[in-house]
């Protein structure tokens, strides 16, 4: 128990210990709080004034970054607004877009100094379309190449380098259809339109310059050179103006900035406006030669007409709709070229009915001009076989005749094909020839050499346009056609034959009761008969270019006469018509056969020989038996 009161005690003399210590302990704090205090209220003015200069510090310095940031903009902007104004210069072009690209970013975002910013956009882009207007005529520049045959010149590789980027970069510059509120589009567009419009201007201007030249040769070949071949060079012309013109429009389609379809249907229009005045005036000036001489010319007109209409669907497509132009200068031409097409029928069957006639030109035994031009037309018609019986539709079965009878109409002309009033048309050709060599053979006040004239020259047309022609003539005559040639030359030849050795003939037929006096004055006549047949056939020769007919009608013509002389001969020989028979027999058949033969014989125009007398008559007399 004690020892419990013992430990409380000194329990108790701690615990009072421990009351005094956290006593001067929660005096020594109460005083370092009055201390921390009044250090407080000393600290805290100068605290807020530190803080207030840090503010100002700072915003000082923000400030200054700003200015830094504004110096260093404006800066910027002035380098760009120097490269801007400056131009685009070689091999800078890219740096050049950019900076243009930049600044209208800038103007899309309403930024403050956004109108100045669109000014520059604007004289930049105005530098840029004279950099694409000055490509465009370079290229459309220099010297068209030369030669027989016209060879597209192509643009330029070396400037398409630039110039494609540059285009490329043209098509996104801002427009009133897709930047409403740009200050700068509206400027932009007009200038624009007005590079695409110079575009149309030069090339067309350089292409034409490229063709002119090959159109007036063309002209002026066509009156040197065939009708038909000249007529296919029009058309060749032609298509390599259409084929120029679709090169250029592919061209642009690459290399114009503004691409609406009316935009490229404008500036198309501006630039084959040149090429379709230079297609008018080159085919004006056909036109005026071919009817200033349409007899001369109408192979031209129809080859042309020919050439060109195969053309026309693709002139429609190339030169019309492409350039949304009701403007058809192709159809009109072909126009004026059917219309002398439709003329040149009817004169050309007027000029051989005129030709029969007579008039203005003496008759000889020869081959008329006439018959000659009516082989050569007949000839090269095949060449034109398609525009010819196309014209000749349109014209109307038989109406070429000029008034010889009633006009078909359009509902009995539809009832033919085009070959089928083709064959008619070189019918009446072939039947006006064969009408007017009749009449100028009947002309001639000596029917013999009349004859020899009709032979000639129905054998040069049966020759050529049947026997042996020169091109595919027979496709375009009618069996009646063919009939008429066979049926005249025979006609002809049997009129030959009796105009000229039917007189020889009669001296050589046998009369009765008629004495020695008779046969000795057929002897003679039948000699100075053919003295005269002699004589004419050295002043006209029979089928002079025909060799093979030639050698024919010799055949004939010794069959015809040789025989009847010989039985003549037989028959008198043995009567002793007379003491000297050389007198009247003054040549053997076989002699008046060489003689015969003679008159054919091709070269010059100089009187068959003709043996002596006496050498024939003895040859005979020997034959026959008697002496000498």
């Amino acid at each position: 128990m004690d020892d419990e009161t013992a430990e409380i005690e000194l329990l108790e003399q701690n615990l009072n210990k421990t009351r005094q210590i956290s006593q001067r302990m929660t005096s020594i704090l109460s005083s370092f709080d009055t201390r921390l205090v009044k250090l407080e209220k000393s600290i805290l003015p100068l605290y807020n004034s530190t803080q207030v200069l840090t503010r100002r510090a700072n915003n000082i310095e923000s400030a200054l970054q700003k200015i830094d940031e504004i110096a260093s903009y404006h800066e910027g902007v002035a380098a760009e607004e120097a490269l801007i104004l400056r131009g685009p210069q070689p091999n800078q072009l890219s740096a050049y877009t950019e900076v243009l690209e930049r600044m209208n970013v800038s103007v899309a975002f309403n930024s403050t100094d956004s109108r100045d910013k669109a000014r520059l956009v604007e004289s930049g882009a105005k530098k840029l379309i004279q950099l694409y207007t000055k490509l465009v005529a370079e290229g459309s520049s220099g010297v068209p190449l030369g030669g027989s045959e016209f060879t597209p010149v192509p643009f330029p590789s070396s400037l398409l380098v630039t110039l494609k980027p540059l285009v490329a970069f043209l098509r996104t510059l801002p427009l009133p259809a897709t930047h409403p509120s740009h200050p700068a589009a509206p400027g932009i567009q007009s200038a624009l339109k007005d590079a695409q419009r110079g575009y149309g201007d030069m090339r067309g201007a350089w292409i034409r310059k490229c063709l002119e030249t090959f159109g007036k040769r063309v002209v002026d070949r066509a009156e040197t050179i065939d009708g038909v071949a000249a007529g296919r060079e029009v058309g060749k012309w032609t298509q390599d103006l259409l084929t120029v013109a679709e090169e250029e429009y592919s061209l642009l389609l690459e290399l114009a900035p503004l691409t609406t379809p009316a935009a490229i249907s404008s500036t198309y229009a501006t630039l084959i406006s040149p090429l379709t005045n230079l297609f008018t005036s080159t085919l004006g000036s056909l036109g005026s030669l071919i009817k200033r001489n349409l007899n001369k010319n109408t192979f031209l007109a129809l080859s042309a007409y020919s050439s060109l209409t195969s053309l026309q669907p693709r002139w429609n497509e190339i030169m019309s709709r492409r350039a949304d132009r009701k403007e058809n200068e192709l159809k009109e031409g072909l126009h004026s070229i059917r219309a002398s097409c439709l003329r040149s029928f009817p004169e050309f069957l007027a000029d051989i009915r005129m030709a029969g006639l007579g008039k203005g030109s003496e008759i000889g035994t020869g081959v008329a001009d006439f018959t000659m031009s009516t082989v050569e037309y007949l000839e090269r018609m095949p060449a034109v076989q398609d525009a010819a019986a196309s014209a000749l539709l349109t014209l109307g079965d038989g109406n070429w005749k000029m008034g010889e009878g009633t006009q078909i109409g359009k509902t009995k002309a539809a009832e033919v094909d085009e070959q089928t009033v083709l064959e008619h048309f070189t019918y009446d050709v072939v039947n006006a020839t064969v009408q007017s060599l009749l009449a100028l053979s009947r002309m001639n006040k000596r029917p013999a050499f009349g004859a020899i004239f009709l032979l000639n020259n129905i054998s040069y047309l049966r020759t050529h346009l049947l026997v042996r022609p020169r091109t595919d003539v027979p496709s375009i005559l009618s069996r009646p056609s063919q009939e008429l040639l066979q049926s005249n030359f025979r006609t002809a030849k049997a009129g030959y034959f009796d105009a000229n050795f039917s007189p020889l003939l009669q001296t050589l037929i046998d009369e009765k009761d008629k004495g020695k006096s008779a046969v000795k004055e057929k002897f003679t006549r039948f000699f100075d008969l053919l003295d005269e047949v002699t004589e004419r056939h050295s002043i006209a020769r029979v089928l002079q270019d025909d060799p093979e007919g030639r050698a024919t009608v010799a055949d004939e013509a010794v069959k015809l006469v040789v025989p009847s002389l010989q039985r003549f001969i037989q028959r008198n020989l043995g009567k002793e018509f007379s003491k000297n028979p050389q007198k009247y027999i003054k040549m053997s058949p076989e002699d008046v056969e060489s003689l015969i033969k003679g008159f054919y014989a091709g070269g010059g125009s100089s009187a068959p020989s003709v043996p002596a007398p006496e050498k024939v008559t003895s040859t005979l007399l020997q034959q026959a038996g008697w002496g000498w």
